[in-house]
Parts: structure tokens; sequence; C-alpha cells
């Protein structure tokens, strides 16, 4: 059998294309079928059925980015994945578009230090062993939770005092819809 080698190259790049490619098409899957918005749609109509917004709701959607962030790296594939749903859920819910990312960006940047895609995890332990030959991605890590800690609970507290009082996120940034 003779293979015609630019079908042999299409091939191999099918089936070994890169997670970029992969998440490309996902989120045009996602924009084509539009549903990220049904998802929005419903997942708005389940969560005020059972109650679930305002606070808990900010909490929820916190812990869910930061779990998705131990997969994908990038904040912009995340935010081009999440956002779709995310902005709609809590547009309907009656929140404002910008509160819906700083909650997003909350949750990513908590578990950024724990993650093993993190960009400059690679940095931090070169540095490291410049002090100590034996450090590796678990030591880094594990020396990273007290600060993803700290940080979690200053700026979840932060976002329920905004929430609680609110206050503006910025210039022409408010928490709920008009």
């Amino acid at each position: 059998i003779k293979l015609n080698p630019a079908i042999c190259v299409i091939v191999n790049n099918c089936v070994t294309s890169n997670f970029t490619t992969k998440i490309s098409i996902f989120t045009n899957f996602f924009s084509v079928s539009k549903i990220g918005t049904i998802v929005a749609i419903k997942g708005a109509e389940f969560l005020e059925g059972i109650g679930l917004v305002g606070i808990p709701l900010c909490l929820g959607l916190i812990v869910l980015t930061g779990l998705i962030n131990l997969l994908i790296g990038s904040a912009s594939a995340k935010w081009a994945i999440l956002a779709p749903i995310f902005v709609p859920l809590m547009m309907l819910l009656g929140y404002d578009p910008a509160f819906a990312q700083i909650v997003y960006r909350i949750g990513d940047s908590l578990t950024n230090p724990l993650s093993p895609l993190y960009t400059y995890l690679p940095i931090v332990l070169s540095f490291a062993r410049k002090y100590d030959k034996n450090v590796g991605i678990g030591t880094i890590i594990a020396n990273m939770i007290p600060f993803s800690a700290s940080f979690a609970v200053v700026w979840i507290a932060q976002l329920i005092l905004w929430y609680t009082l609110n206050l503006p996120l910025g210039p022409g940034g408010v928490i709920f819809l008009q």
C-alpha cells in the first residue's frame, strides 16, 4: 500500500495535536453550538431554584475556577472557556459582568502557585535549587500553600465586604445590574 505523504501529515497532526489546538477546537465548539449559553441559562435557573446565590454562589465559582486552574494553566484559555458560562449566568442572576470577572480572577489566582502548570514554577524551582539541591516541585508547592491560604482569606473577605456594602469595583464597575 502506498500512502500519500500529505495525508500522513494531516492524520499525524490530528492525532498528535497539542493541547492548545484541542482547547481552540473546544472553544470553537462552545461558540458555534451555543452550549455555553444553554448551560448558563439552565445553570442560573437551577442555582436560583435551590437558592444558591450571593456569597455562596461566589464561593462556589471561586472553588470551581481554582479546580479548573489545576488542569489548565493559561488564564486566557480558562476565561475563553468559562466566560461564555460565567458571564451570562451571573447576569441572569443580577450581577454585573465585571463582578463575574472578579470572582473568576480570585479563583484563578489562588491556585496559581499550587498548580504544576504554573508558568513560573520552573524559575522558582531553579532559584530554590541554587540554595538546596534536593528541592523538588512538591517542596515548592507545599511551601506555597500558606501563601495561597492567606490570599484566599484576604481576597474572599474583601469580596464579601465589597458585596455586602455594594462598593464600586472601579470606575463604572458595579456589583449588581441596575
